[in-house]
């Protein structure tokens, strides 16, 4: 993945994938054009929903919920798009279904580690309110208590995960492989490259960014370029550079944590720990603990909203997955190699 200090490395080292995939000289039929036409508008205009408004933050959980349901629903739409174009998994290339299967799997792994860390922060959750628990009471000795949960709190929340950073070097492989197979002797192939191409541009980008936002570091993006061919070209390219640009400002300011949610949550915590200090019962303590308790349930009502999406996500990319393996005729040659792809778990914390 393109680190922010490396020299800009073109996007497709052995061509434009789309001049490969669908050339303008592409005689497509009025039915598989217009079957085209129509996902890619559709992903246009989901894409359009996805740009946050100047005074909202991308770097929200309530971003990457909108952006996985999205997600979700674009990955449907090829579901959708391979069933009007009436093209039998037999009729498939054992390439493309390579790149399927392939992507798929890694994209599995991705939402495992989405998993694992919300499951971190959730548990983060814990300290506060353990904190809160303590602050109620309103005695020395509690407020000493409430201090403790307030700095697991910070500890936790500033520490990694690993299963995290391992998603960057799928990410990584996702991007190299971005290019395709020239398509020869079949109009709907063309078509489902081509959509299949966009969809795939679209996840890179959505997941990098929830991982850029949980990681903290703007290095972990990755500028993509959509070919001016796709209709959805522009609202890809005005969300992302704003996305990357507001992402990128934030993060140069050094936070701890970047997630606004969770940036709120350690605002007030850091404020109550000064407080605490002075053990006394205030109104500036009563209000910073009442700013604190409501970070915390947003913060938990979106965790676990995400978590769900996340969810989603994954059983439509395992329930498409065992839909094709399911199609494959046995005894093929590529059928052996497809069985170790194959993946049953949930995405939950291994």
């Amino acid at each position: 993945m393109s680190r922010s200090q490396d020299p800009q490395r073109p996007l497709f080292p052995f061509g434009n994938p789309i001049r490969m995939i669908l050339p303008k000289t592409s005689n497509l039929s009025p039915r598989l054009l217009a079957i085209l036409n129509s996902f890619e508008e559709t992903m246009s205009e989901r894409l359009k929903t996805l740009r946050p408004k100047d005074s909202e933050n991308i770097l929200s959980l309530s971003w990457m919920i909108s952006a996985l349901k999205s997600l979700s629903a674009i990955h449907n739409d090829v579901k959708s798009l391979i069933t009007s174009l009436e093209l039998a998994v037999s009729d498939w290339n054992e390439k493309w279904i390579d790149v399927y299967l392939d992507n798929s799997v890694k994209l599995l792994d991705v939402c495992i580690a989405f998993s694992s860390e919300i499951s971190r922060l959730s548990q983060g959750h814990l300290f506060l309110k353990c904190s809160l628990h303590n602050l109620d009471c309103a005695t020395p000795q509690q407020f000493t208590k409430a201090r403790s949960s307030l700095d697991g709190w910070k500890q936790h929340v500033s520490s990694k995960n690993p299963r995290l950073q391992k998603c960057f070097g799928i990410l990584d492989d996702l991007i190299n492989t971005l290019d395709l197979p020239k398509i020869k002797n079949s109009s709907k192939g063309k078509v489902l490259m081509h959509a299949m191409y966009g969809v795939r541009v679209v996840t890179v980008f959505i997941c990098g960014v929830i991982a850029a936002a949980f990681s903290c570091s703007a290095e972990k993006l990755s500028d993509l370029k959509a070919p001016e061919t796709c209709l959805w070209a522009e609202a890809f390219t005005n969300l992302q550079v704003f996305g990357h640009g507001q992402i990128r400002n934030v993060l140069s300011t050094g936070k701890v944590t970047a997630i606004n949610e969770c940036y709120l949550v350690d605002a007030s915590v850091m404020k109550l720990c000064r407080l605490t200090q002075h053990g006394d019962d205030t109104e500036a303590m009563r209000s910073s603990i009442t700013d604190l308790r409501e970070g915390v349930d947003r913060l938990s009502q979106r965790l676990d909203l995400l978590a769900k999406e996340v969810d989603v996500f994954f059983q439509i990319l395992l329930t498409g997955r065992n839909a094709l393996l399911g199609n494959i005729r046995i005894g093929s040659d590529f059928s052996n190699s497809m069985q170790k792809n194959n993946y049953a778990e949930g995405p939950t914390v291994r």
